[in-house]
């Protein structure tokens, strides 16, 4: 693959373009040349930014589809992707001329609507994910119905990387970063290591030139050596697998430097230089059977000291999206090596993923494509589904088992709380504690690789609002958002109705029934919230009272008193009832800006969390309520935890820095290295700041950011 888009990269002519599809895909039928000649008339007055003629692309995109693929109707569909969307022929042309199956995977391809050039945000604009959003979203409804379409604008998006030269610098870095977060992730998701390493190392190129330029400087210097090292390991594996039995002609070795984004990833996540790196080196090593899969480990580990917490068999426990390999770490005379060891079906599914069910012809892949129905989310917040779909697709993988030996796919990282919402969203929510590993453990515990979960459920659901943040899948993020929401809504919907009988100083259930009257029981729960809103309701309900000759509300309108700003404390009240003073209960400790309600007791208000659970049972009875809000504006609570480097003043600068952001220091933990060297530390800050990704993104342009944990909930402990 990577000699085949090195050629493609240099071919800018149209001829020479056909010629080379014709040498990735000799054997096209006569709707394949048509598809050619259709898409070369539909497009032979348009030119590129590059300045070639823009025919040459769907051309090239076609071949990186045969190479994928090797599936003739895709590769027609990757021909006439474009045709619809920039030019005047229409899909039922398509359809007419093309069939129904061609014509389906071009309308899945004009359905996602490529942010043009000149639409392009700046790289450092609030439009930036708010776009690749939109794309990313649009790209997988549209595909969610034929993975087809994701493999073709997969080599699509591989193209565009590939001559992305042509266009200024911070267009290039602005679709770097889409690629990175949106098309990488996928290809990862379905398989296709040929595109997403090349994805990968296309967009680290743009997005970090400094970084990139480093570790090219380094592999180039060291070419040499490196390519030593590899050779005399390769051939000191094959000579053991002779001597062991195995036949030449029945298996395959061969290796590579890792790629340069792999590399940076493992300098981010370690904290240290290229230098450090023990493991640049890889082999692959490609048998007949499964069981030689085995037996080549055995031979590996007897033969070199395996490093056994990077051994990981995704033979017997596959990923979910089908692959298969046994990766083992072993200390050589050459250096450390990471060992890959397959078959060649394996191998065939670990390059291409998905698309070698067309490739090979191969029946069922053994892909699970449910993780595309799952991040079909429905949002009306567009920056909410983008953090939890990257959250989904953007992570390294560990495996977890149920007693019963049912094999979940977590991202790294994960909580018990994740695994409890991968078996099932009732789970997820009715889950209380667990077992792991037989041992009674916190929905928050951690997990690892290979661990045994059993979660214990109670009767009845409970809320985790606080625990959004350390959950890492978008199931259980989304099944907390989901419970807090229709819980808030709930008390806030009660509260406006428990809010207004106290104030006309009657029963809740004949308040119900006039709000109905007036036809303001759908918007209930805006009266809490909205002090404009609750003044709107009193005056409709006294000009509705005023219409009515019934002897009871008239009684009521002689005795109403008109409510009143009253400000106390931190709080403001609008009510017409004595107000004594503000008591808060012992159950729940909101802060300053948290949610809150104000229950009504003995002439004071007692203010409670709105997610408090004493709160809601008495709210939920009818208890006397007032309308309450800050009187003070809110603060938001953060804790860091910041690796510091061995230099002298490190600290200082650190408290500098956060000062300069406007962070209010509240304490600060050391953890000590030794007794004169601080490792990391972790800091409690408040801030105005409501978005901690803001405040991360700045720390992290001075100082290594390990972590960062929003404490506003009032039950985050």
């Amino acid at each position: 693959m990577d000699a085949l888009l090195d050629k493609a990269k240099r071919i800018n002519d149209t001829e020479e373009a056909i010629a080379f599809l014709w040498e990735v895909f000799p054997t096209p039928n006569a709707t394949t040349l048509k598809a050619l000649e259709l898409s070369i008339d539909a497009h032979k007055h348009q030119i590129r930014k590059s300045g070639e003629p823009y025919i040459v692309h769907p051309i090239l995109v076609a071949a990186i589809t045969a190479k994928i693929s090797n599936d003739e109707t895709m590769v027609q569909a990757a021909l006439l992707h474009d045709v619809v969307e920039d030019t005047s022929y229409t899909i039922e042309e398509m359809q007419e001329t093309f069939g129904d199956d061609v014509a389906h995977l071009v309308e899945g391809l004009t359905k996602i609507v490529e942010i043009r050039d000149e639409e392009l945000a700046p790289s450092g604009s609030n439009e930036r994910l708010i776009n690749s959003a939109l794309t990313f979203r649009k790209m997988l409804i549209a595909s969610i119905k034929d993975v087809r379409v994701l493999v073709i604008k997969l080599c699509d998006r591989v193209h565009n990387m590939l001559t992305l030269e042509a266009l200024n610098d911070e267009k290039q870095k602005r679709i770097a970063e889409e690629t990175l977060v949106v098309y990488a992730p996928i290809a990862h998701r379905l398989g296709i290591s040929k595109l997403k390493n090349n994805l990968e190392d296309l967009s680290f190129r743009y997005i970090y030139p400094h970084e990139y330029k480093l570790i090219d400087e380094y592999i180039q210097k060291n070419a040499v050596n490196l390519k030593f090292k590899l050779n005399g390991f390769i051939q000191n594996v094959k000579k053991l697998m002779i001597k062991d039995g195995f036949d030449t002609e029945n298996f395959e070795v061969f290796g590579r430097v890792k790629h340069y984004y792999s590399i940076y990833m493992k300098m981010q996540r370690k904290g240290v230089s290229i230098e450090e790196i023990l493991d640049l080196l890889a082999i692959r090593i490609i048998v007949t059977d499964p069981i030689e899969c085995y037996n080549v480990l055995g031979l590996m580990h007897l033969k070199y000291t395996p490093l056994i917490s990077r051994f990981k068999d995704y033979i017997a426990v596959p990923k979910e999206n089908g692959y298969k390999t046994i990766h083992t770490t072993l200390f050589s005379e050459e250096g450390i090596v990471e060992a890959q060891i397959r078959t060649h079906q394996m191998h065939h599914l670990a390059e291409y993923g998905i698309a070698s069910h067309w490739k090979y012809k191969s029946g069922d892949t053994g892909i699970n494509l449910e993780w595309l129905e799952s991040l079909h989310y429905q949002h009306e917040s567009i920056e909410e589904f983008y953090e939890l779909a990257k959250s989904d697709l953007f992570s390294e993988d560990i495996t977890v088992f149920s007693p019963k030996g049912d094999n979940y796919t977590l991202p790294k990282g994960s909580v018990v709380l994740d695994f409890a919402y991968a078996i099932h969203s009732e789970v997820g929510a009715k889950a209380k504690e667990a077992l792991v590993n037989k041992e009674k453990s916190s929905l928050l515990t951690i997990l690892k690789n290979g661990d045994i979960v059993k979660v214990i459920k109670d009767r009845e659901n409970h809320l985790y609002c606080s625990w959004e943040d350390a959950v890492k899948t978008s199931k259980a993020q989304e099944g907390i958002r989901s419970a807090c929401r229709a819980r808030i809504k709930e008390t806030d919907m009660l509260s406006g109705y428990n809010i207004l009988a106290t104030l006309f100083s009657q029963k809740r259930q004949d308040i119900m029934m006039l709000i109905k009257e007036i036809d303001h029981d759908d918007s209930m729960n805006k009266l809490p919230l909205q002090l404009d809103y609750y003044k709107e309701i009193i005056h409709q309900v006294a000009d509705y009272l005023g219409t009515k000759e019934v002897r009871f509300w008239e009684l009521l309108k002689k005795g109403y008193k008109k409510p009143q700003i009253k400000v106390l404390d931190h709080f403001n009240f609008y009510t017409n009832k004595p107000l004594d003073g503000v008591e808060f209960d012992y159950c729940c400790h909101p802060k300053v800006g948290d949610k809150i309600v104000a229950l009504y007791k003995g002439g004071k208000a007692i203010i409670h969390h709105k997610l408090c659970k004493k709160a809601y049972s008495e709210i939920v009875q009818g208890h006397k309520m007032l309308h309450v809000s800050w009187s003070t504006s809110k603060l938001s609570k953060y804790r860091l935890t910041i690796s510091l480097q061995n230099r002298k003043g490190i600290l200082a600068d650190l408290l500098t820095k956060l000062s300069q952001l406007n962070l209010n220091i509240e304490s600060i933990e050391l953890g000590i290295k030794n007794s004169e060297q601080a490792e990391y530390c972790q800091i409690e800050v408040e801030s105005s700041e409501p978005k901690k990704q803001i405040i991360a993104d700045k720390i992290s342009h001075s100082f290594k950011l390990i972590e960062i944990i929003s404490l506003n909930d009032a039950y985050n402990k």
